[in-house]
């Protein structure tokens, strides 16, 4: 079919329909509903943004809850027989190199 063809049949089934108006939609139906969306407020970006933010705060905060869960019922792993807590381990690490003192150089 002829593009040009249907474009004009469906351009005088148009102006057929606009002659005969609706009597459904009422009286200046399409001038309340722009007024009604130009009175809408611009959304802030800064509020779309911290929304983000709070989402992932608050996702955040409940993995940390299931992984704190988890490690809590979760039986604790033998530790290859060596017995030693991992604080401990921690501390003589850091304390390692005051316990290194060279009391050659003292008075």
């Amino acid at each position: 079919m002829n593009l040009a063809e249907l474009q004009k049949k469906l351009n005088a089934a148009a102006r057929l329909q606009m002659q005969t108006p609706d009597d459904r939609v009422p009286y200046a139906f399409e001038k309340r509903v722009m007024a009604l969306l130009a009175s809408r407020a611009v959304a802030d970006r800064w509020v779309l943004f911290t929304r983000g933010l709070w989402r992932a705060a608050i996702s955040c905060v409940a993995v940390a809850i299931i992984l704190g869960a988890v490690s809590l019922y979760l039986p604790a792993a033998a530790n290859n027989g060596k017995g030693k807590d991992l604080s401990q381990e921690f501390e003589n690490t850091l304390l390692a190199s005051a316990d290194q003192t060279d009391y050659s150089t003292l008075p």
